[in-house]
């Protein structure tokens, strides 16, 4: 299975973006992810910074309706950890390709 990095960080990107409720995503954006000269790390980076913060979220709105705040539903409370949990194994899948393609070549013959 061939899977593009670019391609695929521009899909978890396009789905926290989804997650957090923001529709449409800038085109600015876009083509940061696509263009080839964009940085890794960066990328990668914000990716992994928009999961904790889907998890931060996550906490609070737990956090809150446990304390009994009305404005926390449990409704809202259960759609936030799941977008958090499956952000969060996104980017575990997202490191398995990455490590696994990394013992391929490391296993290659000189």
């Amino acid at each position: 299975m061939d899977i593009k990095a670019n391609s695929l960080l521009a899909q978890m990107q396009a789905m926290s973006v989804e997650a957090t409720g923001n529709r449409a995503m800038p085109m600015e954006s876009m083509q940061k992810v696509n263009s080839s000269s964009s940085d890794f790390g960066n990328v990668f980076k914000q990716a992994i910074d928009t999961v904790n913060g889907l998890q931060q979220d996550a906490g609070q709105k737990r956090t809150a309706f446990e304390m009994g705040d009305d404005r926390v539903t449990l409704a809202e409370t259960m759609i936030a950890a799941q977008k958090s949990s499956v952000a969060f194994e996104a980017t575990v899948q997202v490191r398995n390709k990455f490590v696994e393609a990394y013992k391929e070549i490391m296993s290659m013959p000189v």
